[in-house]
C-alpha cells in the first residue's frame, strides 16, 4: 500500500507474467499460464490504489515525524505510515485551504485559475486530476472526492469537475461537528454524526463496492475550528470540558483531540481494506495550510496560517505504501502541492512526469538522487486585490508582499525566519546573499511572466 499524508506514490512497473511460451511442451502451456489470481494481481500491481488524506490546518509543529513543535497529537497511524515511508520536511502549499485544494486539482499555481484566497471559485473550464486520469489513463480507475470541498459553494460543481462520486461538505468549515449539511451527489441533509467518522463511514463504503482501481480523495475538515471535543473513544486527551470558554481559554488539547479522532478514523479505514488492497494502496497523507495562530507553538505570532511565513506554508507531507522503496526515510528536496496533481497522475499510468506547474515526485519514492525542483513558489491573495508572493531555493527565501516591502530569510541557518536580511540595519547583503536574492528574483520573474 502507498500512503500519501498535506495523513499523499507510485507503482512499481512489474514484468509481464507472460513470458515466452514457443519453447513450452504443449502438455505444459495450461500449467505456464498465470491463473486469473495471478492476473489480477499483476493489474493491481501496476495500477495502485491511490489514497489521497488532506488534513485541514495541521501545521508541522502539531505533526508527528517533524522536529517543530513540543506538544504532538497521539497518532499511531500516521507514525505507521512514517515508519514505513518517506517523509518530505520541505514541502510547500498555500496559506489558505482553498488554493491548496485548487492546485492539487489543476496542477497550476492561484494565479492562473484566479483561486488566490479563501472562498474563490474554480472555474469549471479548467481540467481536473481526476479528468485527467480518465482521459490519459487505460487502467479504469474511479474516483471519489469525500469531505470538505471547499471549491465552490455549487451542488453540482464536483461533478462538473468529473468528480465520479462526491459527498461531503461544499463550505470551509462546520459550526458544529455533529450537526452540519451533509452534500451527495447534489442532494443536502442534515447529518448529526461527528464529521470525521461520518466522512471515514463514506469512504469505507465506497472502497467496499470497486472492482477497478481506485483513487479517493479524502479531506477531512479536522482539526479546522471550531475545536469541539470528539467522542471519548477516538481521542486520548481525557475528559476536557466542552463550553466554548474553556475551549477558547486553552484550544491546544482539542486541536490535539481532533487530530488523535482523525487518526483513529483513518486507521479503521484502513482496517477495512483486505490486506491485498492495503498493500496496492499508495497513501499520501498532507496537511493544507499551517497552524492556526490560536494553536501555534514555537512559530512567531501571526507567521501562520493566512501568511506566506514558513508558518503559513511549510505543511506535512507523507508518503507509504504500494510505489514507496524508501522506508522510516527523510526527503529535503522541495516540494509544492501542486506536484501532487503529476504524481498521483504518473501512478495512475496517465503517461506523464510534468504539466501545467506540476513535476511528478514519483522518483523520490525510490530515490535520493530525484530532486524536481530548484526553487519553490507560493502566494496568497487578499480582498483588495494585492497579492504577498514567495520564492524559495534550498537556502534562503524570498518575499514580496502587497504593500511593496520586501523580506529575505536565510532558511538554512533562520528556519523560523527571525532575521529578515533586507532590513535597513541589516544591508547591504553580503555577495553570497545577494546572488541568492538574485537569483529568486530572476525565477520569480520567470513563473510570473
Amino acid at each position: 500500500m502507498l500512503v500519501l499524508p498535506l495523513m499523499f506514490s507510485c507503482s512499481n512497473d512489474v514484468s509481464d507474467m507472460n513470458g515466452d511460451a514457443s519453447d513450452t511442451p504443449e502438455e505444459d502451456i495450461e500449467d505456464a499460464m498465470p491463473t486469473d489470481e495471478e492476473m489480477d494481481g499483476d493489474s493491481t500491481v501496476s495500477s495502485p490504489n491511490i489514497l489521497l488524506i488532506i488534513a485541514d490546518d495541521m501545521g508541522l509543529d502539531a505533526s508527528p515525524g517533524y522536529t517543530l513543535g513540543s506538544t504532538k497529537p497521539n497518532m499511531p497511524n500516521l507514525e505507521q505510515m512514517i515508519n514505513t515511508g518517506l517523509t518530505f520536511t520541505n514541502a510547500w502549499a498555500y496559506p489558505t485551504c482553498t488554493p491548496t485544494r485548487a492546485s492539487i486539482l489543476t496542477g497550476k499555481y492561484g494565479f492562473r485559475t484566479n483561486v488566490l484566497k479563501v472562498d474563490d471559485p474554480l472555474a469549471t473550464s479548467e481540467t481536473s486530476l481526476q479528468q485527467y486520469i480518465d482521459n490519459n489513463s487505460n487502467a479504469g480507475y474511479s474516483n471519489a472526492v469525500i469531505g470538505k470541498w471547499h471549491l465552490s459553494r455549487d451542488p453540482d460543481h464536483p461533478s462538473a469537475m468529473g468528480i465520479g462520486y462526491y459527498a461531503g461538505l461544499l463550505s470551509g468549515a462546520v459550526q458544529d461537528y455533529r450537526n452540519w449539511n451533509l452534500q451527495e451527489d447534489g442532494s443536502t441533509s442534515i447529518s448529526t454524526e461527528y464529521t470525521t467518522t461520518k466522512f471515514t463511514d463514506l469512504a469505507i463504503d465506497w472502497i467496499a463496492q470497486r472492482d477497478t482501481p481506485w483513487f479517493l480523495w479524502l479531506a477531512y475538515n479536522a482539526p479546522h475550528t471550531p475545536f469541539h471535543l470528539p467522542p471519548a473513544e477516538l481521542h486520548s486527551q481525557g475528559a476536557l470540558p466542552e463550553d466554548e470558554a474553556s475551549i477558547n481559554a486553552n484550544p491546544l488539547p482539542y486541536y490535539m483531540a481532533a487530530m488523535e479522532a482523525m487518526d483513529t478514523e483513518v486507521g479503521r479505514l484502513l482496517d477495512s481494506m483486505s490486506p491485498a488492497e492495503r498493500e496496492n494502496t499508495l497513501i499520501v497523507f498532507v496537511g493544507d495550510n499551517g497552524t492556526p495562530n490560536q494553536v501555534r507553538q514555537e512559530y512567531p505570532n501571526r507567521r501562520v496560517k493566512g501568511t506566506v511565513y514558513q508558518g503559513g506554508i511549510n505543511i506535512p507531507m507523507i508518503v507509504s505504501g504500494a510505489t514507496v522503496d524508501r522506508m522510516n526515510e527523510t526527503e529535503n528536496a522541495l516540494v509544492h502541492v501542486t506536484d501532487l496533481f503529476a504524481t498521483i497522475a504518473d501512478v495512475s499510468g496517465a503517461g506523464i512526469v510534468e504539466i501545467n506547474d506540476s513535476k511528478s515526485i514519483k522518483g523520490l519514492f525510490g530515490s535520493t538522487d530525484s530532486g524536481i525542483r530548484d526553487f519553490a513558489y507560493t502566494e496568497i491573495g487578499n480582498e483588495m486585490g494585492g497579492m504577498d508572493i514567495t520564492i524559495r531555493n534550498a537556502t534562503h527565501k524570498y518575499i514580496l508582499f502587497s504593500n511593496g516591502s520586501e523580506a529575505l530569510y536565510q532558511l538554512s541557518n533562520d528556519p523560523l525566519e527571525d532575521i529578515n536580511l533586507l532590513n535597513t540595519n541589516r544591508l547591504p547583503l553580503s555577495d553570497a546573499d545577494s546572488i541568492q536574492r538574485d537569483a529568486l528574483l530572476e525565477e520569480l520573474n520567470s513563473i510570473r511572466n
